[in-house]
């Protein structure tokens, strides 16, 4: 039942006057990180009133032109409720671009609402809604310039939806976009949601802004989300709005958060030892949030070595006190005398980079890389469980990251830069430990040595680095791990659903690849004169690719070894069939080994041959 004019102007004004909007808190899940990155506010009207939905309410004040007035009230209620429950990390507040020109939030007022509440406008995010067209760019874009120049970061809404499209995105050039939920819902099963979802992603990397996934309900969208590597989430499978919200993942997040896919990158400190964010923590002795300014300056004081101190609420870390920050502010007259023994509270840096202790290095590198230059000197806070571990520097992050990177260099082949033996073996043996399944395909070149004997070492090098980038090409980079065991012959440990079609795009690629490396006469002969073994001049066939595939199955290996003899067997296999195929001009061959590990007392396995 709708309210009359009157009366509905009436309500609205009561509510706003009588301080009756009540927001509720939806927590957005950082990803890369394992930790709650903020929350987003979202109105309520009273439960009892025809107002109380945000879509009632706002479209109420857009019919009595009371839409700035209605902003202004509730984002003056959500930084009061914010502040009041000491929430963590950032507050997305949501604003239509025209109320980012309104008075109240450019003459002042809202700056001194956040220093009154002790809010840094760093944690703050202008989330522009979608349901208001941009009429005024250069308005906006000077507006959000102010706004940025006080320390307020920006996000776009519902990517895909309403006005938040291309154009506005390069033009605003906001920290965050909002994926709209209608790309989200569904992705693990659409693959055309996956590539839209996948474009963004790559735009937002060229662009520097993080994307935020919404709408995420099932936890199979959540995981395909995390492994596509979208920075953070945002859905009721994570937690609903709630005017209270959690302060710590829930169990089912947890539990899904540590389904991690296998790091695919070459590591150091031996095999199954991925450094991380605990790898980085110093156990640095906390100080609580009550502690006075004077007991943070004595701690500072006692150790010159000492360049933060983390500041906790219980076991949770809510702030960091920089070394330098504080003894400016206590250098400067009577302030040791006005604020020493007040709460340490008062000057700390309320958001701090907090961080899981099962953040990789590379997660670690691209936050600092996209957060504000203060964290590259305050570091990060290690947490466990959402409980204080330590303190990690970024010092130790970019020698760790060096180190990885002459780890990766020394072991990776020279000719192709692919992983080598030693980080084959490494990535094999953390995937029977993890008991998954997956596939190991050894790949060889067949008819090589005459190929390269008739038209000298550059152009066989020129056969291998074609058949690398063309198995790159073919495989997944997300779940498959190629590598280059030496000369012409390559392993790739194969996780896709689909490795076996993979296998022969690889083989078909490389035929037409070697036909464009040659003239016509050679491509319709299919092949060319040269010297073989024996020193005769005779016809040689051109280069071809034999694979031999063995699926391994949890259980079925002790290590890289029993792997490596299983793939080299099967490429035996491969190559016998493509010898003793009628087209062996034409082709290449794909082995496929079916019998488990250990039964190969069974019948011959069965392979396929390319004609």
């Amino acid at each position: 039942m709708n309210i009359p004019v009157d009366d509905e102007l009436l309500e609205l004004r009561r509510i706003m006057a009588a301080g009756q909007l009540f927001p509720v808190f939806q927590p957005i899940l950082d990803f890369r990180l394992r930790a709650i990155l903020g929350y987003e506010s979202l109105i309520r009207g009273p439960e009892d009133s025809k107002l109380h939905w945000p879509v009632a309410l706002f479209a109420a004040a857009a019919r009595h032109n009371l839409t700035h007035d209605l902003e202004h009230a509730c984002r003056e209620a959500s930084l009061r409720a914010f502040a009041a429950q000491r929430l963590p990390g950032r507050l997305f507040l949501n604003v239509t671009p025209g109320c980012l020109l309104d008075d109240r939030l450019m003459n002042g007022h809202t700056r001194a609402l956040l220093s009154e509440l002790a809010i840094t406008p760093n944690r703050i995010v202008l989330e522009l809604t979608e349901n208001q067209q941009i009429t005024d760019m250069p308005g906006i874009q000077d507006a959000l310039l102010h706004y940025r120049g006080r320390g307020f970061q920006i996000a776009i809404d519902d990517l895909g939806e309403g006005f938040a499209n291309l154009r506005i995105w390069s033009e605003l050039r906001p920290e965050f976009v909002k994926i709209d939920k209608h790309f989200i819902n569904g992705i693990a099963d659409d693959r055309i949601k996956f590539h839209f979802s996948r474009a963004m992603q790559d735009l937002a990397e060229i662009c520097n802004a993080s994307l935020i996934a919404e709408g995420i309900e099932r936890s199979e969208d959540f995981i395909c989300i995390r492994d596509m590597g979208i920075a953070c989430g945002q859905g009721y499978f994570i937690a609903r709005p709630e005017s209270r919200p959690m302060r710590q993942l829930s169990a089912a997040t947890l539990t899904a958060l540590d389904q991690q896919s296998l790091a695919l990158s070459p590591m150091t400190g031996g095999p199954g030892r991925l450094p991380t964010a605990r790898t980085l923590a110093r156990p640095i002795e906390p100080v609580p949030v009550n502690a006075s300014n004077e007991q943070v300056f004595a701690r500072f004081e006692a150790d010159p070595g000492l360049d933060v101190l983390p500041v906790l609420q219980g076991e949770q870390p809510v702030g960091m006190i920089n070394r330098h920050s504080m003894v400016d502010r206590f250098a400067r007259p009577f302030r040791k005398e006005l604020f020493g023994r007040r709460s340490c509270e008062l000057f700390m840096d309320h958001a701090p980079l907090v961080v899981d202790q099962h953040a990789t290095i590379q997660e670690l590198a691209m936050m600092l890389s996209l957060a504000p230059k203060h964290y590259l000197f305050d570091g990060f806070i290690v947490t466990g469980n959402g409980r204080y571990i330590g303190v990690g520097s970024s010092h130790d992050l970019m020698a760790t990251i060096t180190e990885m990177q002459i780890s990766a260099a020394r072991y990776a082949n020279p000719l192709t830069q692919l992983p080598g033996n030693v980080p084959i073996n490494e990535h094999v043996d953390r995937l029977l430990e993890g008991s998954d399944f997956f596939v190991a395909a050894y790949i060889d070149i067949d008819n090589f040595k005459p190929y390269n004997d008739a038209f000298g070492y550059r152009r066989g090098d020129d056969v291998i680095q074609i058949l690398a980038r063309l198995i790159c090409e073919a495989s997944d980079e997300r779940v498959d791990f190629v590598g280059h065991i030496g000369g012409d012959d390559f392993l790739v440990v194969f996780r896709s659903a689909d490795w076996e079609m993979r296998c022969w795009q690889i083989i078909s690629n490389f035929n037409e690849g070697m036909g464009n490396l040659l003239g016509v006469e050679e491509r319709l002969r299919g092949g060319y004169m040269a010297e073989n073994r024996r020193g005769e001049f005779s016809f040689q066939v051109l280069p071809t690719l034999s694979v031999g595939a063995v699926k391994i199955m949890p259980g079925d290996c002790d290590s890289h070894r029993d792997v490596a003899a299983a793939a080299s067997a099967a490429k035996k296999q491969a190559k016998r069939k493509a010898k003793d195929s009628a087209n062996e001009p034409l082709g290449g061959s794909l082995f496929v080994e079916r019998r488990r590990m250990g039964s190969f007392d069974t019948p011959q396995a069965f392979g396929r041959v390319l004609n």
